[in-house]
């Protein structure tokens, strides 16, 4: 039986990717970033998982971004990645970014959710040992925690920091107001927040009321996660319901009633982007990284060709004020 070959990454894989800095900082990351929220968990296909990894990587993608409750089960994607990383990695470890975030509901009892010292603590500790690492590159408080003082949500990001098992910080989900104080705070510890990881894509602009303005003003990066709406933003949706879509199965994140609503905006939007000579998926992810505050758009894939497809996009970001009109004006009907 012959023996399996060792997999070895392209080459040329840092000349197919654009680099932006993070903030004030010196962390550098890839335009695209990979997310393992889905087909990474224990319902995957464990061979495609690994597939889906190498592909990023080959293509320059150098951050994986999970969670503690990524799966699902919760926990499973950041199991199945450290089999991955073990499996194929191991010698690629310091070219790789690799993020995790606790916040969210993970075990039962008062200390399973949330954003105190104790579930923080517990819940890196645990992630790492899921994956097999001494420490991530960047750990995030999930979403904000208002029953918490947030001198103590910050505080132990800070701690994580001291300890050695973070070497950056960001916060997700955080409006304006809240990233504001959470900033100074960190700022004041003397572990700056480096990034904020908010939702925002064409149908979604909530970060316009603030928060980029913010971000740029304390100068945080941004990395931006669904910006494909959850799938509604590419051609899966424009000729029918594929019977494998997630409006199809109504996911929790989206449904049937959604996608039929956001049709005709689908369709028009699909116009320009085949003027501009790019698919509805590279010109939506090629519209958040226009705006240089942001530093790094996040990806999920359930096939290569999805991820070769997005890397495309960043060889246009630039629109002409025609354009962008167009695509407000059908945004906002």
């Amino acid at each position: 039986m012959s023996k399996k070959r060792k997999y070895i990454a392209a080459d040329n894989r840092y000349e197919q990717m654009k680099y932006r800095r993070t903030g004030n900082s010196g962390l550098l990351l890839p335009e695209i970033s990979f997310g393992l929220w889905h087909n990474f968990g224990n319902d995957a296909d464990f061979k495609n998982s690994r597939n889906l990894l190498k592909c990023a990587f080959d293509h320059g993608i150098t951050h994986f971004d999970l969670a503690n409750n990524y799966g699902p089960p919760p926990g499973s994607a950041e199991k199945n990645f450290g089999k991955i990383l073990k499996k194929d990695f191991s010698s690629y470890r310091d070219e790789l970014i690799i993020s995790t975030k606790a916040g969210y509901g993970m075990w039962p009892g008062p200390y399973g959710d949330l954003g105190s010292k104790k579930f923080l603590v517990a819940s890196l500790d645990q992630s790492l040992q899921r994956m097999g690492l001494a420490y991530v590159d960047v750990f995030y408080h999930h979403r904000p925690d208002y029953d918490t003082p947030l001198e103590e949500t910050m505080g132990t990001l800070d701690l994580i920091v001291r300890q050695g098992k973070a070497l950056y910080v960001g916060i997700s989900n955080y409006p304006p107001e809240v990233a504001e104080k959470a900033f100074k705070i960190l700022k004041d510890l003397g572990t700056p927040c480096v990034i904020h990881q908010p939702n925002y894509n064409l149908f979604n602009r909530w970060v316009e009321d603030g928060l980029l303005e913010l971000l740029g003003k304390s100068k945080v990066g941004a990395i931006c996660f669904s910006p494909l709406a959850q799938g509604m933003l590419t051609d899966k949706y424009l000729t029918g319901l594929p019977k494998d879509s997630r409006a199809v199965k109504d996911s929790p994140f989206l449904n049937t009633s959604d996608v039929l609503e956001m049709l005709p905006k689908i369709k028009g939007l699909n116009a320009i982007a085949k003027s501009r000579n790019q698919t509805l998926a590279q010109m939506a992810i090629s519209w958040v990284l226009k705006d240089k505050r942001v530093t790094s758009v996040l990806i999920g894939a359930s096939k290569t060709a999805q991820i070769v497809d997005s890397v495309k996009a960043i060889e246009k970001t630039s629109f002409q004020a025609e354009e962008l009109r167009l695509i407000d004006e059908i945004c906002t009907s």
